[in-house]
């Protein structure tokens, strides 16, 4: 069914992660970040530095920069039942 696709639980990202592997701090230059690349077309699958990006835009494609940034916040809610969320 088309619509089971989406039905997702937190546990199907779960993965084993070794903390040395976790950045701590950007790389520098920024360009020379890792960046994953898939091509459908063919199945394969690289790793390349972000500066070769061009290599991989097609006339027509989209390229959408994420300038947000993230900052240590929680929200605590409650619920009318009296159970508490954090977020």
């Amino acid at each position: 069914m088309a619509e089971d696709r989406f039905n997702f639980l937190t546990s199907d990202f779960d993965y084993p992660l070794p903390e040395e592997l976790i950045a701590q701090t950007p790389i520098e230059p920024r360009d020379d970040s890792r960046l994953f690349v898939f091509n459908r077309e063919t199945g394969l699958r690289e790793h390349i530095r972000f500066h070769e990006i061009g290599d991989f835009l097609q006339e027509r494609d989209i390229l959408v920069a994420n300038h947000t940034k993230v900052i240590p916040a929680r929200l605590i809610t409650q619920r009318p039942t009296g159970g508490k969320n954090e977020v």
